[in-house]
């Protein structure tokens, strides 16, 4: 039986610092949460094989800073995206009214060929603290908003219990399917062209700030390792 080729989906996910994109990327990728909160200098990413309608899929997910100092370092990141995440807390209202901000600096920066149809899904996080009674963001609102945005899907997920995070990332990896179309879908392993300046420019960037903020060797050192970890994923998708 013939093997049967992985097709990149790069998915990129925004939002103001503290609402949980990290947290709802590894919940996803490696069923794993940490209470233990660390700011996302200039951007990250993971990787996951989905099967959707009995095609593989390696859903390229890129975690991006939610802090202003590290936003223009993020805009390199949004070209090529075949789907992007908007995400708040449902018990900050600031991060809700910050959506409409973060779709417009993707469209501008990502250029998307078709941006009144481009895919966005929304995620209203965080809806276990304190029992849902901190919330200040009523689902009702959010869904008008989306309505109001051309009907974008909508999701209340917690990262920290898992909830909802398998269904939104599913509906996120169809809709980044149905915005490629087919004859653009490359194949995995020759997409370390375009992925492998990315890699070297997010190792730069820490090694950089790291510099800029004073950081010891030790931080240097583990700056170093976390490229070596970047690139032993690229690894994997050119293989």
């Amino acid at each position: 039986m013939a093997t049967r080729r992985r097709m990149l989906l790069k998915v990129i996910i925004l939002g103001d610092s503290g609402v949980g994109k990290t947290s709802l990327m590894n919940q996803y990728v490696n069923s794993k949460f940490s209470n233990q909160y660390k700011a996302t200098i200039g951007a990250d990413f993971l990787t996951k094989e989905v099967q959707i309608d009995d095609r593989l899929f390696t859903l390229q997910i890129w975690d991006t800073a939610g802090q202003e100092r590290f936003q223009s370092l993020g805009v390199a990141f949004y070209r090529g995206a075949d789907c992007c995440v908007l995400v708040y807390d449902v018990n900050v209202t600031k991060s809700f009214e910050k959506l409409n901000n973060w779709r417009e600096e993707f469209l501008i920066q990502a250029s998307p060929s078709d941006p009144e149809n481009f895919p966005f899904v929304v995620l209203g996080n965080k809806i276990d603290v304190d029992g849902g009674n901190s919330r200040t963001v009523s689902e009702k609102k959010a869904k008008a908003w989306c309505a109001s945005k051309g009907n974008i899907p909508y999701f209340e997920t917690s990262a920290k219990e898992g909830f909802n995070v398998e269904a939104a990332f599913e509906c996120i990896a169809r809709n980044a399917v149905k915005n490629e179309p087919e004859e653009d879908m490359q194949p995995c392993g020759v997409t370390w062209f375009y992925v492998l300046p990315t890699f070297v420019g997010i190792f730069l960037i820490r090694l950089m700030l790291g510099a800029l903020e004073g950081n010891n060797v030790r931080q240097v050192v583990n700056a170093r390792r976390y490229g070596a970890r970047r690139f032993a994923r690229l690894v994997g998708l050119i293989l």
